[in-house]
């Protein structure tokens, strides 16, 4: 029977040599990650109601990263929860402050091919990027995987997204994603799994298809996934996770009934206007729209690719006046080695303000922006008030993009800037 790679990674997990479209299947779980936010908070009152203890911590990883650096009593509270809940339950793999987890999980190898894996975050899904079956879940469904180290899925359709060419100069990864999310809208992909493929996907860095998988999501999607290859082992290698196994994870010749197909060195810069991600277009369509505020953050927009992307356009370059940039690198890994090839002073040099390496405004934490503020952003969600009161106009770009537009002060094709 031929089998998409979803179907083949619920497979593996389910101890099944074949699964069929819309069965119902329980699987092991190879790995649960969870956060400040979704995750010793929610689930030590409902462990110690039940009596019950984690199956396996060697397979729980912990990262403080929503609510740090605390700000405020209830901040500390919940980090204290959770740094307390850490020490007591003795778990190997936690981390505190270093970075976003759907960034710092892979950056410490915890994530490879044919795994099966569960996060407390709707951005989970970005585990997909590495050939493994990741998706997002609740506190409820968490507590029965930390207590179990099982969960049931229902197999999904998978809808293929095939990109022929190379991408052009000053397009990246997020422009594919917002024109996708554009055509399909936010439940184009619902609980399905939706692989990315072609030659532009097979042309991106690891980062890059970090942030196709990541934004799957946005597309309604269950899992978003990439074939693993000789970029992704490399990648892995560098990473603490070598000798990854690749050759068995993709998709079988036949498998799948639905593709669609784009252009890629056809695709322009996107942007999205306020306030859903679905509301983008070509940047030109927005050109002129002035701007106050340019933020570089967050686990789908402040990787170190993206700040290399925002370093090219801003290199001799200074941030307009009246427009804040702020750059919050995704991790303390991707700030050191920005910081250690010059790409950091580049930004800096431009006017840049460093933020700590966390979620922070993006999800909705920190000062955020004011409500007569126009934002452009690498976020990967710009519904109103998520950064800022009701008023605050957000747009959403990708980092050559939200660097162009800071320059200009307003939004701009960053084609016409690295020109």
């Amino acid at each position: 029977m031929a089998m998409s790679l979803a179907q083949k990674l619920i497979a593996r997990a389910a101890g099944r040599e074949e699964v069929r479209e819309g069965e119902i299947v329980t699987c092991k779980v190879d790995l649960a990650m969870f956060h400040d936010s979704s995750g010793p908070r929610r689930l030590q009152p409902m462990l110690e109601q039940l009596g019950a203890g984690i199956w396996n911590k060697d397979k729980v990883v912990l990262v403080m990263d929503h609510y740090v650096p605390e700000r405020n009593d209830d901040a500390r509270r919940i980090v204290r929860i959770a740094r307390e809940w850490a020490r007591d339950q003795h778990l190997p793999h936690v981390y505190d402050s270093q970075g976003i987890c759907h960034v710092v999980v892979p950056q410490h190898g915890h994530i490879r091919p044919g795994m099966f894996c569960v996060g407390g975050d709707s951005h989970s899904p970005t585990g997909g990027a590495f050939g493994a079956y990741m998706f997002g879940v609740g506190s409820t469904e968490m507590l029965g995987v930390v207590t179990t180290g099982e969960i049931w899925v229902q197999v999904p359709r998978t809808i293929r997204m095939r990109w022929y060419g190379r991408l052009q100069a000053g397009v990246a990864a997020k422009d594919m994603m917002l024109a996708m999310i554009a055509r399909f809208g936010m439940n184009g992909g619902a609980y399905q799994a939706v692989e990315f493929c072609g030659e532009a996907v097979r042309a991106l860095p690891m980062h890059e298809r970090m942030t196709l998988a990541n934004m799957s999501a946005e597309l309604g999607a269950q899992v978003g996934l990439i074939a693993p290859d000789e970029i992704t082992r490399e990648w892995l290698e560098a990473h603490g996770a070598p000798d990854v196994e690749t050759r068995p994870w993709f998709s079988d010749q036949g498998s799948l009934q639905e593709e669609h197909r784009f252009e890629g060195g056809a695709l322009a810069p996107q942007v999205a206007a306020p306030f859903s991600p679905a509301n983008a277009g070509d940047a030109a369509q927005f050109a002129g729209v002035k701007i106050q505020a340019a933020y570089i953050g967050a686990c789908t927009g402040a990787k170190l690719e993206d700040l290399r992307f925002a370093a090219r356009v801003l290199r001799d370059r200074h941030v307009a006046a009246g427009v804040r940039l702020l750059v919050a690198p995704a991790s303390h890994a991707d700030r050191d080695t920005a910081a250690r090839e010059g790409t950091l002073q580049v930004l800096q040099d431009a006017g840049a303000q460093l933020q700590p390496s966390a979620c922070g405004i993006c999800a909705g934490y920190g000062d955020g922006f004011a409500a007569h503020e126009t934002v452009i952003s690498s976020t990967a969600r710009n519904f109103r008030g998520r950064m800022g009161p009701p008023g605050t106009q957000v747009y959403l770009a990708s980092p050559y993009t939200v660097a162009a537009s800071a320059v200009a002060g307003q939004i701009v094709d960053p084609r016409e800037v690295l020109a």
